[in-house]
């Protein structure tokens, strides 16, 4: 499959510009497709950024982006990027549903990280697609204000992309987790709904008070969904339905750098931003530094997945009711992160496994060695069993 077949190059300004005074930038240690004809390699690349327009004449919003995040100094010497460019949409927008799904799957399936310039936050169900082809079971974080759970029988659209996922039989989705969400953005029945589905969901206040515990459910992630508009619009006023509240630019950095830093995580998506409302290039500067810290996390992984080697983690066996029965918890010998094992033993255990090792926070350990069982580990329990 010829991959720049579904591509247009960026602006060859943005592969030209010079270091800075005092660094090298991001622009000389990347693999950029500036030229009909010079498609990057793909061979022993491990990071890849995809723009990903709403339709041609939106390319813009992408390229915004790209012009100071190549700018900005490397996060790490030994970093090598590759840029497709930007998807040329297709005919209809299933045409594009399908390139976007397919472009995606090839990139995955060479085990390589994809960063998404969007784009409506659409995009997010061909990314789910592309897993879905894989064969892959997996958990999506999502930083949004609202939870998109619009009705699936409406066309895909920013607002119901997760409605259409959970919609779709067989299912591939094991769990979701909603980052920041606001409650006067989403009605009663919406939050009961994902309640009832037994996701994760928690209040922007409850995310800026607790960063910890938003480290977890990023970590839990195969997949992120950043929605700018999460973003308070004083920080980001390039989005078209802002809000005057929302996160801080640098609480989003540091989610952006969690992401990164999980070794489990393979794709992430910034999208709803609008180049037309971005005063002097605010948000598309604030998305740049993002990605950067999305890059110095990924630079920054350490393999303590506890997925199949346990060898360099601290094992705690807790019993709880009187030894009724017993929780596993794993800390990193080299993060110092934490891990609990949920039990399962029925027939989706290979596509279940990977998510059995439940991310999890030292707190959650002090919970169940006063004999109560955390919240989280009932949820994944009930969830397989």
């Amino acid at each position: 499959m010829d991959l720049s077949a579904y591509f247009q190059p960026v602006s060859a300004a943005i592969a030209e510009m010079g270091d800075g005074d005092f660094y090298s930038n991001i622009a000389s240690s990347a693999s950029i497709y500036v030229e009909e004809g010079n498609f990057p390699s793909l061979e022993n690349a491990s990071l890849c950024i995809v723009g990903i327009p709403d339709d041609s004449s939106l390319t813009d919003d992408a390229d915004e982006v790209r012009r100071f995040f190549y700018a900005l100094a490397k996060p790490n010497e030994n970093m090598h990027i590759v840029d497709l460019g930007n998807l040329v949409p297709g005919d209809t927008a299933e045409d594009t549903r399908f390139a976007i799904t397919e472009v995606l799957f090839k990139l995955l399936d060479r085990n390589i990280t994809v960063i998404i310039l969007g784009g409506s936050q659409e995009i997010a169900f061909s990314n789910y697609k592309a897993y879905e082809v894989l064969g892959r079971v997996i958990n999506i974080a999502s930083i949004d204000s609202m939870f998109d759970l619009g009705s699936d029988t409406k066309p895909l659209s920013a607002n119901n992309w997760l409605s259409h996922i959970v919609a779709q039989q067989p299912n591939y989705l094991f769990n979701f987790a909603n980052i920041g969400y606001q409650t006067y953005f989403n009605g009663e029945s919406q939050i009961r709904l994902l309640n009832e589905l037994g996701f994760d969901a928690y209040r922007l206040g409850e995310i800026q008070g607790d960063m910890v515990r938003a480290e977890t459910l990023v970590r839990s992630a195969d997949m992120v969904s950043v929605d700018i508009q999460s973003v308070r619009l004083s920080d980001a006023p390039g989005q078209t339905d802002g809000s005057p509240h929302g996160f801080y630019g640098e609480e989003l950095c540091r989610l952006c750098r969690y992401a990164g830093m999980s070794d489990k995580l393979t794709s992430i998506g910034l999208y709803n931003y609008n180049h037309i409302y971005d005063n002097r290039g605010q948000t598309a500067h604030l998305m740049a530094h993002a990605i950067w810290y999305f890059i110095d996390g990924f630079y920054n992984r350490v393999s303590d997945f506890p997925y199949r080697d346990k060898q360099n983690y601290k094992h705690y066996l807790v019993r709880l009711n009187d030894g009724d029965f017993e929780i596993s918890f794993y800390k990193s010998k080299k993060s110092d992160r934490w891990w609990m094992e949920v039990p399962y033993n029925g027939e989706r255990r290979d596509q279940y496994q990977r998510h059995l090792l439940v991310p999890c926070t030292y707190t959650d350990y002090q919970q169940a060695q006063q004999n109560e069982v955390p919240t989280l580990w009932m949820k994944y329990y009930e969830r397989v069993n």
